[in-house]
């Protein structure tokens, strides 16, 4: 009996596959790789001793290794970053914003408009598109020709870190931490609105929605989607939008978006998720063609991959890398920082104090 679980994920997430299998009563002796290739059939022996290589089979809740022989009885788990799509990913000389790089992984700083993987309507110009020109003289320790392999990804127009393996020990180990929930990632967001606390936990799960399936959407019942949680705080208050961190203890698609969509508070011009309308504010005509400007100058959700956490694969170290806010962002907050400074009426929520110390505060962000 096979009971799988298939998690692939699209958006600042997770792409792996977790099998479960019980052995049956009349199982004969039979080396583990062998038993799991006689039952995965789309899974090579190689990529099986890569993952017992990584400590991600286990029987009855312990790593084993390729030949251990299973027995009737075992209850057998495997780990597996799901299969690349087959597509050919033609190598294109794109500048890549590279934060960190070894040999077994890299780190970089996605810049807005930049699809990560090719698909439907974006064959090039993508990341992969990039690392994989990137990489062209780059060979492993076997003496294969290094390709990107991922462990998670963010939005077309998401800015900032990302974490791309360069070999199938270090994917597999990766993207074992990303569906452990032990990566360390935060986001930051602007969003419309005000919030009556300094932090809090949005717990609720997330699908696609019933009636677009292009969105997703809220089950606060939990009758539909998957257990989707995002612990958040205040960072600095403008007024009529605030900018907030994000810390992911799952990573649903969209989940930033279509929780803070819930809440009331959608992110600063996420056409997507209704955050290109004018949510917050005045009636006041030159009101509305500020906001507008700042669209303009910031024209995709306001959102950032601002830190990135993990364990090194292979040498086992605690990694840690920060990104700054990018220029598009920065630049709106500007904006607002100007607004309420000398465009806001005295009788409106944001206190001289609070704005002169935000003020201060941003600025370390840059």
């Amino acid at each position: 009996m096979i009971e799988e679980t298939l998690e692939p994920q699209e958006e600042e997430n997770e792409l792996f596959e977790n099998y479960r299998i019980e052995v049956d009563k009349g199982q004969s002796l039979l080396r583990i790789d062998k038993f799991l290739m006689d039952r995965l059939e789309q899974t090579s022996r190689n990529k099986i001793q890569q993952a017992a290589k990584a400590d991600c089979i286990k029987v009855n809740d312990k790593p084993v290794k390729p030949n251990y022989k299973v027995k009737p009885g075992d209850i057998v788990q495997i780990f597996l970053p799901t299969a690349p799509r087959e597509i050919e990913i033609i190598p294109q000389d794109i500048p890549l914003n590279i934060v960190y790089e070894d040999e077994d992984l890299i780190v970089v700083n996605k810049q807005p408009e930049m699809v990560v993987h090719p698909g439907y309507g974006n064959y090039t110009g993508t990341l992969l598109n990039a690392l994989t020109f990137h990489f062209q003289d780059q060979k492993d320790k076997e003496g294969n020709l290094v390709r990107p392999l991922m462990v998670h990804r963010i939005d077309k127009n998401t800015t900032g870190l990302l974490l791309i393996a360069k070999n199938e020990v270090s994917q597999t180990i990766l993207a074992k931490q990303f569906y452990d929930h032990s990566v360390q990632r935060t986001y930051n967001a602007l969003v419309w609105g005000d919030f009556d606390q300094m932090e809090g936990t949005i717990e609720g799960n997330i699908g696609r929605s019933l009636k677009d399936r292009k969105i997703m959407q809220v089950f606060p019942d939990g009758e539909y989607g998957k257990t989707a949680i995002t612990h958040w705080k205040v960072l600095f208050r403008f007024g009529y939008i605030t900018l907030i961190q994000c810390r992911l203890e799952t990573g649903r698609t969209h989940q930033i978006r279509a929780h803070m969509k819930y809440m009331g508070h959608p992110l600063f011009n996420d056409e997507t998720y209704g955050g290109d309308q004018i949510i917050k504010g005045t009636t006041y005509s030159k009101y509305k063609q500020f906001v507008q400007n700042c669209f303009k100058l910031l024209p995709r959700q306001a959102l950032h991959a601002t830190t990135l956490g993990f364990i090194h694969p292979i040498t086992k170290e605690d990694l840690f890398f920060e990104s700054n806010l990018p220029e598009d962002m920065q630049n709106v907050i500007e904006k607002w920082e100007h607004y309420i400074n000398y465009n806001r009426p005295q009788e409106e929520e944001t206190d001289t104090e609070t704005i002169n110390q935000s003020k201060h505060e941003v600025s370390n962000l840059k």
